[in-house]
């Protein structure tokens, strides 16, 4: 995991409690030691973040993490994360995938926070209800969005941008 800030804490606690054993990198070495003493973590050099022999490579910091100069570093077979716009640029999604890596596209992974922030909004006021039945469609989504990819035989970041631009022509649809 790279980043333990508000984000990256939830994730870890989330996966502590499944008894994941983690690895955390943080620029801020206070936060790194709170991810060891609260969640036993491994602490990592955020040097050495890309070279962490992984199952999930989870970027939870920093933006353009996956480059030309990472991905051939990456030891991982997932990278799930909630930072915002993880491909520097849209080529590196085929890069990873032609490693052997699966991408969980930024805007899905991490919709959750769009989420509260609407029923920030919404009529009625802030609905935990509600907002935990919307946040449990991102699995669906995400499966979704493996699905269209594995048939189209298309990076999981074409189809997640296929099927949003998809929800918005039919958004447009219906307001006609």
């Amino acid at each position: 995991m790279q980043g333990f800030g508000k984000v990256g804490y939830n994730l870890a606690k989330n996966l502590a409690q499944e008894g994941t054993i983690l690895m955390v990198s943080d620029v801020n070495q206070a936060a790194a030691q709170r991810a060891k003493d609260e969640f036993g973590a491994t602490i990592l050099l955020p040097e050495e973040f890309y070279r962490a022999d992984c199952d999930i490579l989870a970027p939870c910091a920093l933006g353009g993490v996956l480059n030309d100069e990472t991905i051939p570093r990456l030891k991982c077979k997932v990278v799930c994360g909630g930072a915002n716009n993880q491909l520097l640029a849209d080529r590196h999604a085929e890069a990873a995938e032609k490693r052997g890596m699966e991408y969980g596209p930024d805007y899905i992974v991490n919709a959750s926070g769009v989420i509260n922030l609407a029923q920030d909004v919404a009529p009625g006021g802030y609905s935990e209800k509600a907002a935990a039945a919307l946040v449990m469609k991102i699995y669906d989504n995400m499966r979704q969005v493996l699905e269209i990819a594995s048939s189209q035989r298309i990076t999981t970041a074409l189809a997640a941008n296929h099927m949003a631009e998809q929800r918005i022509e039919r958004a447009k649809a219906a307001k006609r």
